[in-house]
């Protein structure tokens, strides 16, 4: 293995490198090219458009990745092009297809896209999508539509289930006083969804609206073209923006509450593999662990002595997730799991019951089919478990919770999960994710109260169900592929940052407990040989470990803790949780990027105890459960140096 394929597997778990991209100019517009698509459309510093990309996907709602050729730039100071012919293919299906791009110095903007199927092509969508960035949310909005009417709105605070704008022809925006950013899109009949359902961090328009049936066929040879048009009008004056080489300024603040419990999922299969990896299931230490009893594969006792076993061992609070068959009188199916729960003494901290038709994705109005109502679900769960808490809600993702909405009367919590890779698996927009948490656990109080706990999990980079296609992606290649349950990044430094930002998320913003990832398996913490074939770990001698496994004990071990405030001088960059317990502050921090970033803490010298998790020390972290313990060492200074995904915690006295 090279150093540059060494990195990338300490970084994201595969040998496969993130396509690098390219930042583009004209005067005060700026583009950042991705492999083919346009990222982070900026005019005078701010933000216009998060992304404009041609997308093309099967029926499965998996994404293609396209193979560029051709691929040509040409810059000059006041104008840039971009042209490149790209090609989506499997097995089985084949479309090419002409891009063109333009950008000029007046904020103007082109992306037009030629297609030619080679083949007849089975998909659920091909065509543009244009993302506007998450800050947009409450903010005003024209809508052209496409008769030629137009309509004043704001793009929703609260995430909309349902698609918010049809039939569109065109939208604007104000992207400062007077000065409107208006994006018109040819080729094609757009309708918009509100992509934060999903933790995307944007508002999605798109191509063929979603009232449409699909599956649908390209047929071979029917050629189409599609054009995406950006115009900036009234009088602007460039903004600033963010220095990437100057430190990021944080500042830690007062008390504001209790530290979030930490725990994680276990699937029958981890559970039935605990008994090898005990010493370190110990050392994990989960306060909470999520145990899944489903109706549909026939578990029953079995499953729940290995929980059992599990929660004696580790000392975890035990949620029991029931996943039915959906039969019109739920307590048949659930009577016999209480009673196995009862005949083998499992102690249970909470139940939750999800029938078999919510693992499912439904349109918003949609007619379900037949299944109990959540009544007659939660009122059976009450009497088959009878003086336990019951959560409710969806075992499946935000989306769906969002769909379709139990009566909180009858919960004492609510409970989903969210998946980051369903649109995009590409490093950034999974990490982008993060900055949809906080609005998914504000518009989960919208509708279901301000007073009713919210638990969140298990979640991970992978993808645990899919609601939208007949099963998840296959991903032999060890790749980032969308909606697989395989997502290499859960084996690398960017699992370690992105569970410290989906923590910080969570515990900001009031959720009681959240659950992250599995003990093993796909989605694990702890490497086992048998899930899948990793040859780096199978060569050490010592205990395999992720790296995420470190974050995941030592912000467990902070159950109890008091959280304090946290302010960061840029958003998006780095994650930081900080709280105090038994006289000692503990400061986590994750690096959210590739780039090199440096965190201030202080004008003046500080005195702590620091850790780092990163690239240099990946191989020891790998062996060592107690590396977070063993390699602590002084620090006398004001500025944190965090590399590509790079981990730190601090301890204060």
């Amino acid at each position: 293995m090279t150093e540059q394929l060494a990195q990338a597997f300490r970084l994201c778990g595969t040998e496969q490198p993130s396509p690098p991209s390219r930042i583009l100019r004209a005067g005060t517009l700026s583009v950042e090219f991705d492999n083919g698509a346009l990222r982070y459309v900026r005019v005078g510093g701010i933000e216009v458009l998060r992304g404009i990309a041609f997308l093309v996907r099967d029926e499965n709602w998996g994404t293609y990745t396209p193979a560029l050729e051709n691929l040509r730039i040409d810059e000059k100071p006041e104008a840039f092009s971009v042209s490149y012919r790209g090609t989506c293919a499997d097995a089985n299906s084949c479309i090419v297809y002409q891009a063109r791009i333009e950008g000029a110095s007046d904020g103007t903007l082109s992306f037009v896209a030629e297609a030619d199927p080679q083949t007849d092509l089975l998909t659920n969508r091909t065509g543009f999508v244009v993302l506007h960035p998450i800050d947009v949310a409450g903010k005003p909005l024209k809508v052209l539509k496409e008769d030629g009417s137009e309509q004043l709105a704001v793009f929703p605070d609260y995430i909309d289930p349902r698609c918010p704008f049809t039939d569109i022809r065109s939208l604007s925006h104000e992207i400062a006083p007077a000065v409107w950013a208006t994006c018109t899109m040819e080729g094609d009949t757009f309708e918009m969804e509100d992509q934060r359902n999903w933790s995307d961090a944007s508002y999605k328009t798109y191509v063929r609206p979603l009232r449409r049936p699909w599956p649908y066929t390209l047929t071979k040879h029917e050629r189409f073209t599609q054009a995406i048009r950006l115009r900036v009008s009234g009088d602007f004056s460039a903004g600033t923006s963010e220095d990437q080489d100057s430190p990021i300024r944080l500042a830690i603040g007062e008390e504001i509450g209790d530290m979030l419990r930490i725990g994680v999922g276990v699937s029958a299969e981890a559970a039935q593999h605990a008994v090898a990896n005990l010493e370190l299931i110990r050392h994990l230490g989960p306060r909470w662990i999520v145990c899944q009893i489903d109706l549909r594969l026939g578990h029953g006792q079995t499953e729940l002595e290995r929980y059992a076993a599990l929660a004696g061992l580790t000392g975890a609070g035990v949620v029991l997730e029931i996943i039915t068959q959906g039969k019109l009188e739920p307590e048949g199916e659930l009577q016999p799991v209480a009673a196995a729960v009862h005949a083998i003494g499992l102690d249970l901290e909470a139940v939750s019951v999800f029938p078999v038709q919510d693992m499912k994705s439904m349109q918003p109005d949609a007619v379900w089919p037949p299944m109990p109502t959540f009544e007659e679900t939660f009122a059976a769960a009450r009497r088959a478990f009878p003086g336990v808490a019951l959560g409710g809600g969806m075992a499946s993702y935000f989306t769906e919770l969002n769909r379709k909405r139990p009566p909180s009367a009858a919960l004492d919590y609510v409970t989903f999960t969210t998946c980051p890779n369903v649109h995009a698996a590409d490093d950034v927009s999974v990490m982008e994710t993060l900055q949809a948490l906080p609005h998914t656990i504000r518009s989960t109080r919208a509708f279901m109260g301000e007073n009713l706990a919210i638990r969140i999990g298990p979640s991970q980079l992978g993808c645990r169900e899919n609601p939208y296609g007949k099963a998840t992606a296959p991903n032999d290649a060890n790749g980032r592929v969308c909606l697989s349950r395989i997502d290499p990044r859960q084996r690398g430094l960017f699992n370690a940052a992105w569970t410290v930002g989906y923590v910080a998320a969570c515990a900001y913003h009031g959720v009681e407990a959240v659950a992250l990832g599995d003990l093993t398996g796909p989605f694990g913490h702890i490497y086992r040989q048998a899930d899948f074939v990793q040859p780096w770990y199978d060569q050490q001698h010592g205990p395999t470990i992720y790296p995420s496994f470190h974050v995941m004990a030592g912000l467990s071990r902070l159950c109890g803790a008091t959280l304090l405030s946290v302010e960061t001088s840029v958003a998006g960059t780095i994650a930081a949780i900080a709280a105090r317990k038994v006289g000692r502050t503990t400061l986590w921090l994750a690096n959210l990027t590739l780039r090199t970033r440096s965190v201030q803490l202080s004008d003046t010298t500080i005195s702590a105890r620091i850790v780092h998790l990163a690239a240099g020390q990946f191989e020891q972290a790998a062996t060592d459960p107690s590396f977070m313990e063993n390699s602590v060492r002084s620090f006398e200074d004001r500025v944190i140096t965090l590399g590509a995904h790079a981990v730190a915690r601090l301890d204060f006295d």
